[in-house]
Parts: C-alpha cells; structure tokens; sequence
C-alpha cells in the first residue's frame, strides 16, 4: 500500500514514481476478455502485420488503464484521481517494457479541496511518449 501523501508535500515540476510494466501477449488477451475489445490488431499476429505494423499491438485503453494505476498508486488511500485524459500517440509492442511517468504542472486549492494537475505518458524502450495525457487528483490536505 503507498504511502500517504499530502497537497502541502507537492511541489510543481515533481516527478510522479514511475510504473513499468512488461506486458505479454497473454495479458492482451486477458484485456480483450475483461474489456470486451477484440479486434484482431491486438491479438493476430498476421493480421496486424498485414496492416502494415510489426506485430500485434497494446490496447490503447490498457495503456490508459495504467496510467490511471500510475497516479492511484501514488496518491494513497485518501487521494482521488477526479480526471483523466490521454490520446494514442504511437504504438507498443507486447514483450517491451512500458514505463508509465509524470510530473506535476499545477496545484490550487477549489471549493476547499486541493487539486493537483499533472502530465502523464507512456513511454517505449526507444523514450518516445506514445500515450501521452493528463490527470487531475484531488489530495487531503495537513491542514484540513
């Protein structure tokens, strides 16, 4: 279980723990099942190369699944992750290791709750930001 954090121990330009993950094939078709998305891009082989790409390909919405894993594991148990936006950007293979990242770009207090803004991503082996997007979470404050 992570460690609490609080709004008053964010700072703006922080960097967000990273997360990676090495996802199998097996996993994408665990994600098909649970998802209920199955196009043939993320599971045959033949087919995706027949689209022009050089294998079967990460479902989009996993990589966003595990951003939104990147900030709720971060955040604690009293945090709330209140947003999240990302668009797909490139594309990652089965077999590699996808390292999910952020930082924070704002923090400001709303309506008596205290909101952090950050940029998130997913980022390939070769360090291109495939997934990129935001979040916005909501931290107790010390001070409550």
């Amino acid at each position: 279980m992570a460690k609490q954090i609080f709004y008053e121990d964010i700072e703006e330009g922080a960097e967000i723990p990273a997360l990676t993950k090495h996802i199998t094939r097996r996993q994408l078709v665990m994600w098909a099942g649970a998802s209920g998305d199955y196009y043939e891009l993320h599971y045959d082989k033949d087919f995706a190369q027949s689209t022009g790409v050089p294998d079967v390909l990460v479902h989009g919405r996993l990589k966003a699944a595990l951003l939104g894993q990147l900030i709720t594991d971060w955040i604690g148990e009293e945090g709330r992750l209140t947003k999240l936006s990302c668009s797909y950007r490139g594309m990652d293979l089965p077999g590699e290791d996808l390292l999910c990242k952020g930082k924070v770009t704002k923090k400001y207090v709303k309506d008596g709750e205290h909101y952090i803004e950050c940029e998130v991503w997913t980022q390939n082996p070769k360090g291109e930001r495939t997934t990129p997007g935001t979040a916005t979470i909501v931290l107790p404050s010390r001070g409550r």
